[in-house]
């Protein structure tokens, strides 16, 4: 493994003791045992503590709404169908503003590796309730409990048309690792759901209570049947699976379309210079 370090850049400012720590230095090994260089792929991030990851890697990187990830990736995997693109954020970006882009492009089969980090809550915006949280769920703004069942993010992946669909804890690195490295090397649309405890505003959810629950995928599993990795999906909280629970083969989101055969679009143009743009940002400064 070459030395992750190439890949730092800022220094991230989260809470002592937060799971996106153990991610980012997961996702700085896999690209390093991959052998990928900054320049092998686009890292597009939301808004979230999940999100703040994309800044302390050193790549080419680009910054979305919240929600808006997915479509950020779909425009430029169109100009650029030779680059991996990596999309982070959490919970709240991917499952609640961005659920309808989550749905379609799983859908589509676009060729992304999602990195989801899940800590049922908030945890940017002072510790708000988040689609996964439990029924119970006690914060400030709900007093009185969520009162709403929680989102299962590996059903709704599965049963949208998710070709690579799996789930890891950020309290068990060494299996962390290899399935990041197995989403980036995935062609598809590739969700990694992270277990990822938020230690300041979720008080339930926490590193101990998701060590007791987490348990590895039996090796028997056949990740090619469906039903059987809906099953696993659909096991309650005493029980959380992690691994691989789908993986199928299916032609990516453009591969039918003839104008995206051959180099990638954003070669072709002959001059092209990041001068040529740099007009338009200025008019929106």
């Amino acid at each position: 493994m070459s030395d992750p370090s190439r890949f730092d850049h800022y220094t991230p400012e989260w809470c002592p003791g937060c799971g996106n720590f153990d991610l980012l230095e997961c996702l700085k090994e896999a690209l390093c045992d991959l052998k990928m260089t900054a320049q092998d792929f686009i890292m597009t991030v939301g808004i979230g503590q999940a999100s703040k990851l994309g800044f302390s890697v050193k790549c080419n990187m680009f910054d979305g709404l919240h929600g808006r990830v997915l479509p950020a990736v779909l425009g430029m995997s169109m100009a650029n169908h030779k680059a991996k693109m990596i999309a982070v954020s959490g919970d709240g970006c991917f499952y609640a503003e961005g659920g309808n882009h989550f749905i379609h492009n799983a859908r589509r089969n676009l060729n992304v590796t999602v990195l989801a980090g899940d800590n049922r809550v908030y945890g940017l915006t002072k510790g708000q309730a988040s689609p996964t949280s439990e029924y119970d769920f006690v914060t400030k703004v709900h007093p009185e409990g969520v009162g709403a069942a929680p989102f299962n993010p590996i059903l709704l992946a599965l049963s949208s048309g998710a070709t690579f669909v799996a789930r890891g804890f950020t309290g068990n690195k060494s299996e962390l690792k290899h399935l990041i490295k197995e989403a980036i090397r995935h062609q598809g649309f590739a969700l990694l759901n992270i277990l990822s405890p938020c230690v300041s505003f979720n008080k339930v959810n926490t590193f101990v209570w998701f060590k007791q629950r987490a348990r590895p995928i039996d090796q028997g599993h056949d990740t090619r049947d469906l039903r059987a990795a809906m099953d696993l999906a659909s096991m309650g909280e005493d029980t959380l699976p992690t691994g691989i629970f789908y993986q199928v083969s299916r032609p990516v989101f453009g591969a039918h379309l003839t104008a995206l055969r051959g180099d990638p679009i954003v070669t072709r143009t002959r001059g092209f210079t990041p001068e040529r743009v740099r007009p338009l940002f200025k008019r929106y400064r």
